[in-house]
């Protein structure tokens, strides 16, 4: 069971009798969310075996017919998945390695589990990615190679095109982390300054069966963005790429190396990502194993169940973190005034992934951020709560998973000096929630569908 450390401070941390009730109720609903998207119990629900046929998705795939089973892949939730899988088809895997974040603790005995560094990439992962590569390569039409893929991915498994240094990545990934782009924008930039990523480790698997199973971490759950798409056809392009940089004012801050095969790319002068039309995707099949909406939804049961009228608004949310903090702040109030859009007691769920511009010095994570803004507008209201985290359990640079808030939020602030709107504007919601002792901690959850956030009125 995944759950939330310090969730019976956080608790006690509500002042009234019924903010403590609806912490109680937001915090338990977003413990029910990551333990319904638990991607070792994910694996175990949608793999069957039997009789030498693994069945998934509709697909069947007979063992008996299949030479080799290699396993390779990357993510914060490659290490669970590859757990589950080695209990699954055991004596079956010939070999495999996956990259994982540093300090993972999941054990296997047949898959490697290789260490890297998330979100900036690092020179293991490259090597990690490098041995992935050798053993796609090695594979034969006889042959089933099973991709594991998750969030984090992206930076897990970086193998920058020649002339591009991992250095030159790393100065690349944190400008386009900080300047508010969307992970689709991130993605899009990425697959073109990889030699894995953007359908080429399918391109190099061919003539090989692939398998990928994936836990999704991109709103709206576009195959060809989850950890940048290493198997699946690529629907962007360099010129794509290059609009990504000059949109965000990059193009003349970016390493020249990068900027080299961006435009080399654009004039046609190396070849372009692999398309929809290309061989190498024939014998690929592709099984979302689980994404936000699984989570989303399993908070609006846990409130349902407790009693509260639930509505899930999306599970597709994107936008600035510290707007999206204000709305679903402007939800609660109208909630607690007209009844609108379900009427007290209620849980509304919204489920996604922001973006933080960061233009202050402080330290925290888009959830954190969210919760900071929405602080700012349910000041006076007792018994509306919003709290909101990552389903990694890693909310930005940061140890803390996100942050929960209620009407007595400001004013405990007040009591210790403290300036919403100071700790905003320096981006440092880490530090505010931390002298509240309001940030959420989980630790790593070995899952990542993007971000809950719970809003309930009593």
């Amino acid at each position: 069971m995944i759950t939330i450390k310090n969730k019976e401070q956080l608790v006690k941390n509500g002042v009234t009798h019924l903010n403590r009730k609806a912490r109680a109720l937001a915090l338990k609903s977003l413990e029910s969310a990551l333990n319904a998207i638990d991607s070792k119990q994910l694996m175990k629900s949608k793999l069957l075996l039997k009789n030498f046929l693994l069945k998934v998705n509709g697909c069947s795939f007979d063992l008996k017919k299949f030479k080799n089973a290699y396993v390779i892949g990357g993510g914060k939730a490659s290490g669970s998945m590859a757990e589950a899988l080695e209990q699954i088809l055991d004596q079956y895997i010939t070999k495999g390695l996956v990259n994982i974040p540093h300090g993972n603790k999941h054990k296997t005995e047949i898959i490697k589990l290789h260490e890297a560094s998330h979100p900036i990439p690092d020179k293991s992962g490259v090597e990690g990615t490098r041995r992935m590569l050798k053993i796609a390569e090695q594979a034969k039409k006889e042959d089933l190679v099973i991709c594991l893929i998750s969030g984090g991915g992206s930076s897990l498994m970086p193998l920058p095109r020649d002339g591009i240094t991992i250095n030159d990545k790393r100065e690349l990934t944190n400008m386009l982390l900080k300047c508010g782009a969307t992970i689709n924008e991130i993605n899009t930039v990425r697959k073109h300054i990889s030699d894995f990523k953007g359908g080429w480790l399918a391109k190099k698997a061919c003539p090989a069966t692939v398998l990928n199973l994936i836990l999704s971490d991109v709103v709206g759950d576009p195959l060809d963005f989850i950890a940048s798409g290493p198997t699946v056809p690529d629907s962007t392009t360099f010129s794509d790429a290059i609009k990504v940089f000059k949109k965000y004012d990059l193009w003349d801050k970016a390493p020249a190396s990068i900027k080299k095969v961006l435009s080399d790319g654009e004039k046609k002068l190396i070849p372009e990502t692999p398309k929809a039309n290309d061989k190498a995707f024939k014998k690929v099949y592709n099984v979302i194993i689980g994404n936000n909406r699984f989570a989303s939804l399993a908070v609006c049961e846990h409130l349902r169940s407790a009693g509260l009228n639930t509505l899930l608004l999306t599970s597709t949310l994107e936008g600035e973190a510290r707007h999206i903090g204000v709305m679903l702040a402007s939800i609660a109030r109208e909630v607690a005034l007209s009844g609108n859009p379900v009427p007290k007691p209620a849980g509304i769920i919204a489920g996604g992934e922001t973006t933080v511009t960061v233009t202050g010095k402080g330290l925290g994570g888009r959830n954190q951020e969210i919760s900071l803004a929405a602080a700012l507008k349910v000041g006076g209201m007792d018994g509306v709560v919003m709290a909101s985290l990552s389903t990694d359990g890693v909310d930005g640079p940061t140890d803390a998973a996100g942050g929960i808030v209620d009407g007595k939020t400001m004013s405990r602030a007040a009591e210790m000096n403290l300036n919403p709107e100071e700790f905003l504007a320096e981006n440092d919601s880490y530090n505010f929630f931390s002298k509240l002792g309001d940030l959420i901690f989980t630790g790593p959850t070995g899952t990542n569908v993007n971000d809950v956030s719970v809003i309930v009125v009593l």
